[in-house]
């Protein structure tokens, strides 16, 4: 349910815009994308490590992009927090690469407007950490200049 109380993706009764998006995000398909629009408003920021785009035509083109250059892709949410019109959901982004499986950690800033879409989506993850070191030659590079950086 939306802030207010509109249906926001079939999660039943009393959820939460942010369950709803958790929920939209676990099950995402590509037959799913169209429902994006109920979740987002039209003019909807996303960001994250590659991408930076306005409008749900926009934030859609990168998960169809998504699910054409990696296999099973799929999220699992960990971690939701909800304050006010915004939220923090904790996830791990499962998939495979070149016949390799990948996860991927990372949160998701979610801002909310009056109707309970989302205006904000901004994702946090380390691109080093989390998918170049995990490359063979690249990987290779990147864990030699953290282990040359590193304190310890």
């Amino acid at each position: 349910m939306g802030l207010d109380g509109t249906d926001l993706g079939g999660t039943g009764p009393g959820a939460s815009a942010a369950e709803a998006v958790a929920r939209f995000y676990e099950t995402l398909a590509p037959h799913t994308l169209a429902g994006l629009d109920a979740l987002y408003a039209a003019d909807a920021r996303f960001k994250d490590p590659f991408n930076e785009v306005v409008g749900t035509a926009a934030i859609r083109r990168i998960f169809a992009h998504m699910f054409d250059t990696v296999d099973a892709p799929r999220f699992v949410v960990t971690e939701r927090i909800e304050q006010g019109a915004q939220a923090m959901l904790g996830w791990d982004f499962h998939f495979v690469l070149r016949g390799r499986p990948v996860v991927v950690h990372g949160v998701t800033h979610l801002r909310f407007d009056a109707g309970g879409r989302v205006v904000l989506h901004r994702d946090y993850w380390d691109a080093a950490e989390e998918l170049y070191e995990k490359l063979p030659l690249l990987g290779t590079l990147m864990r030699a200049l953290r282990r040359r950086l590193s304190a310890d």
